[in-house]
């Protein structure tokens, strides 16, 4: 029985809260938030003790597994905190803010002998599996364009509009761009633009924009358009991917492979179950040895990418990985 402690108590920490307690492979023990109201609602709900840092949690000698739920900000400091702590560590992505990081955090779970593991359940999606089994449809891919547009009319404080706590949208989202390397491996050149309008209150915005062109290696094209807000008054969720004898199109779960001759229909699985199915991975890996669907130095690798569009951003200049 593997003793898990979490750190937050949003939507993600509740979809693990769930999982854990209804495998018998985990003992949900303890929890730790931003907000004792919160907090303490969280422990009712889930009958779990609570501490009042992380720090606490994560060198409590009764818990094995730390899951990270919390702001992005405070990935990386947590993922450190508990591997030196001798824990083993599922955190959602991204790993850290600071990509450099990403090595030393995969070095030391090394050293340590314990658990790094990065959600990345994108990949595990219905989308993704769909578009990677029918991609030899379309032949030799050589451009795709991915658009996810969130229209929101009032934007209220959250983390998820906070620059600090948020960071850089295509580093917190870098979901967006591991499928493609996933995909399409190696990147050649990244070039990112961005536009943001703060919110009234001090450090949030209302609204974001990113877009970036990413070079692949095999000379494949891709752009990622991300942006969410009160700007915005459609909300856009498209995928497109283009090769030299047809093209794939999702949009929103629906998807159709299109040819000069027909098209046709793709069936695509559900998103619902994601967060339980990926707990269920990391515990049989932990239990029985049964291989992740991810491993870090491809999570690590978008990371890296991810960090050269906040490079570009900055700089206003191409970044070659």
């Amino acid at each position: 029985m593997i003793t898990v402690g979490l750190i937050g108590t949003g939507y993600a920490a509740k979809r693990r809260a769930e999982a854990f307690q209804n495998s018998s492979l985990s003992d949900l023990i303890a929890v730790v938030g931003n907000s004792a109201e919160n907090t303490q609602s969280f422990c009712d709900t889930y009958q779990i003790k609570s501490f009042s840092t992380w720090q606490e949690l994560v060198n409590d000698s009764s818990i094995d597994l730390v899951c990270i739920c919390n702001v992005n900000r405070d990935h990386g400091s947590i993922v450190r905190g508990a591997l030196l702590a001798n824990k083993h560590v599922i955190v959602e992505y991204p790993l850290t803010l600071n990509p450099l990081e990403a090595e030393d955090f995969i070095q030391l779970a090394q050293e340590k002998q314990k658990l790094l593991h990065v959600e990345h359940i994108e990949i595990l999606g219905g989308v993704h599996q769909a578009l990677k089994k029918h991609l030899p449809a379309i032949g030799s891919p050589f451009l795709a364009r991915y658009s996810t547009i969130l229209a929101k009319e009032k934007v209220t404080p959250h983390w998820t509009y906070h620059y600090d706590y948020y960071g850089f949208p295509l580093i917190a989202a870098v979901s967006r761009i591991n499928r493609f390397t996933d995909l399409f491996g190696e990147v050649d050149l990244v070039n990112c633009n961005a536009r943001f309008w703060d919110a009234s209150e001090v450090g949030y915005f209302s609204a974001c924009w990113c877009q970036a062109q990413i070079l692949f290696k095999n000379e494949m094209m891709l752009t990622i358009t991300y942006g969410k807000g009160n700007q915005f008054k459609n909300s856009d969720r498209t995928l497109e991917v283009y090769g030299d004898k047809g093209k794939i199109l999702f949009e929103g779960e629906k998807g159709k492979i299109i040819t000069a001759e027909e098209e046709i229909e793709i069936e695509v699985g559900t998103r619902r179950g994601l967060f339980v199915q990926d707990t269920e991975i990391v515990l049989e890996h932990l239990t029985t040895g049964k291989p992740l669907y991810i491993d870090n130095i491809a999570s690590a690798y978008s990371l890296k990418v991810a960090g050269a569009t906040l490079q570009s951003y900055k700089n206003k200049q191409s970044i070659k990985l």
